[in-house]
């Protein structure tokens, strides 16, 4: 027959046997590459990809008294996916487009700076962020939040990463908490 059942079984797909179809008995759909599972389909349709670049993470501590451009340290991962962040830089394992994003939390942030930069730095643009007037409130806020999200072109090892830089005038107190957030994964 063209067809034949292969329930509970998984159908080989090259010499070693490493990439592989599979129909289990759970009405789990399952596609291996290099042994390991690739792609994964489950009775209600719900699709899971194990393998696909994903990643979250977050400072350990504060970086105070910000005087100068600084990358922002995310020290701290909550999840890393495949394995492509590391020393606060993710880096693209394949050619395709990223969503990218951050939540930047400024602690005693002052507003007599020029203006306040937290951006998204990678390989192939630089992505800015930047409020420049608080709005002539008369006090300095004790915290302000950005955020950030976009879809990015990376090719195969292009990296990402956030920095931030406080404009000239004002007091170097801004210190970057550990409220913030920077996270990622492959789109297509």
């Amino acid at each position: 027959p063209l067809v034949q059942a292969l329930e509970g079984k998984e159908l080989k797909l090259d010499s070693d046997g490493d990439s592989s179809i599979q129909a289990s008995t759970d009405d789990t759909f399952i596609l291996k590459t290099n042994s390991n599972t690739a792609l994964s389909i489950d009775a209600n349709g719900h699709i899971t990809k194990p393998l696909q670049p994903a990643f979250l993470a977050k400072p350990s501590s504060e970086q105070t008294n910000i005087t100068t451009t600084t990358t922002i340290v995310f020290d701290t991962e909550v999840f890393d996916q495949n394995g492509d962040f590391a020393s606060n830089t993710f880096t693209a394992p394949v050619t395709g487009r990223y969503h990218i994003s951050f939540v930047v939390r400024l602690n005693q942030i002052d507003t007599a700076a020029d203006y306040h930069r937290p951006r998204l730095v990678t390989s192939n643009n630089t992505f800015n962020n930047t409020i420049c007037d608080f709005g002539g409130m008369s006090t300095d806020p004790a915290y302000w939040f950005f955020t950030f999200s976009l879809l990015v072109d990376m090719d195969a090892n292009d990296t990402a990463s956030v920095m931030y830089t406080q404009g000239s005038n004002g007091s170097n107190q801004t210190d970057i908490s550990v409220h913030s957030h920077f996270s990622g994964y492959l789109v297509c």
